[in-house]
């Protein structure tokens, strides 16, 4: 039993290669400023392209990303190594209860608000319901072929609007391509840290190119960094306050079921890592994340989660210290009060950020498959097939369902779709040994 609600951190010499730095350790301070930096570029793609997919401030995005981290953190009492980061499971949604149109702000960002909050109050909520009583209910309702179910359907329900947000004209869509090039080079032929950046530096990439076909040879539309000139080097991020409508309530607090299996599979997928049983902890991470995403709702952010980015890192560094989260989280804070950074990220073409999607979102489909094959989910049993299926085209089409003033889009179906379907079709075991 831990002596202290906060661990010690022993210092660790100098790593050496393959060497593991635990939760409970740490490096010299100049090395964990490093590893600092290193989640939050390993972050900062998906986190700024995910508010800018919805048409949320990036920026105040990013700093609620480090007030996210931080509240998780004290919530875990430092003991679970994870960062926060907007979450692509509200995009959909987001999209459908504010009529966001895909180009530059979304005028009704704060009605979007108030259903993120309804969120993360039931996700908190499920979170003191597993402190409570333990997860056995939730690995029951949603196994591998559900979870890896709804996380396929996230990218496929998303993938209509990455598409429609390039077939403006020719040179869009050829751009998307480039870029879905760019990142697909970087994927493949990329090693080391360069591999596990590959959306940030394939964006990049694609973003130079841009300039150069564009600003320089003067084909499409050129970009304009005059906003870049302009903006202020330092400044208070630009808070938004929340609109509490009861059908987009209603529409996005189901999403607190896609992240607690997001959340879940995260911290398990640490506790493999690590070699440390981190269940005890599931419940207070459910909470701290719900709470992180009440908060950024109320202050104008998306919906925050854990990041597979920063798990992807520590699997590579095999450094585990919790503390490089918080120096992380401080770089963030850091970076939200800077107008200009902000600006930079504006620039981004929205041709660019739409062959970015087009990778990222159907990533996100694969990762919903690779849930399946890493836990060799048997799809010759007839349950497993059908919910699989049905959940798929369910999510993939957008099935909506009301009843009376509830309604469920797409991913909110195919998700309780999921559950309920392989509840109803659970069979008692058949009596005997089964060969």
């Amino acid at each position: 039993m831990a002596a202290s609600y906060f661990p010690r951190w022993r210092r660790q010499p100098v790593a050496a290669e393959g060497s593991i730095v635990g939760i409970d350790e740490r490096l010299a301070w100049p090395q964990m400023f490093a590893m600092g930096i290193q989640h939050v570029v390993a972050m900062f793609g998906a986190t700024v392209l995910a508010p800018l997919l919805m048409g949320f401030d990036p920026n105040l995005c990013i700093f609620m990303s480090g007030i996210g981290t931080l509240l998780f953190f004290v919530l875990v009492g430092g003991r679970v190594p994870s960062y926060l980061g907007s979450s692509f499971a509200f995009i959909g949604l987001v999209i459908a209860v504010t009529g966001y149109g895909g180009h530059g702000p979304n005028p009704n960002i704060p009605v979007a608000l108030g259903g993120i909050i309804a969120c993360g109050v039931v996700y908190a909520i499920i979170g003191a319901i597993v402190s409570a009583v333990g997860t056995g209910w939730i690995e029951t309702l949603m196994p591998p072929v559900v979870t890896g179910a709804i996380v396929c359907v996230i990218g496929l329900n998303l993938a209509p609007i990455a598409v429609h947000g390039v077939s403006g004209n020719s040179f869009d869509s050829w751009m998307a391509l480039v870029t879905v090039l760019c990142v697909s080079a970087v994927a493949v032929f990329a090693r080391g840290m360069l591999q596990r950046l590959l959306i940030l530096i394939g964006l990049l990439m694609a973003y130079v190119i841009y300039a150069i076909v564009t600003n320089g040879l003067g084909m499409g539309k050129p970009i304009d960094f005059s906003i870049v000139a302009n903006a202020a080097w330092f400044g208070m991020p630009h808070f938004t306050a929340p609109v509490f409508d009861p059908h987009a309530m209603t529409l996005l607090a189901p999403i607190a079921v896609i992240l607690v299996a997001e959340n879940l599979g995260h911290i398990k997928a640490v506790s493999a890592m690590t070699g440390q049983n981190l269940d005890r902890y599931i419940g207070r991470a459910f909470i701290g994340d719900g709470l992180a995403t009440i908060v950024s709702g109320f202050a104008g952010g998306t919906g925050v989660t854990t990041y597979a980015e920063n798990i992807g890192v520590m699997a590579v560094t095999k450094i585990y210290s919790t503390l490089v989260f918080v120096i992380a989280a401080l770089i963030a804070l850091v970076l939200g009060f800077s107008p200009k950074f902000g600006a930079v990220i504006q620039t981004i073409p929205g041709p660019v950020l739409g062959g970015v999607s087009i990778v990222v979102f159907g990533l996100i489909a694969v990762t919903g498959a690779r849930i399946w094959v890493v836990n060799k989910v048997d799809f010759s049993n007839n349950r497993n097939l059908i919910v699989a299926a049905v959940t798929l085209v369910l999510g993939a089409g957008d099935f909506s369902l009301k009843l009376g003033g509830f309604g469920l889009g797409g991913i909110g179906t195919a998700t309780f779709g999921a559950i309920i379907l392989y509840a109803l079709l659970r069979r008692k075991p058949a009596q005997g040994p089964v060969a």
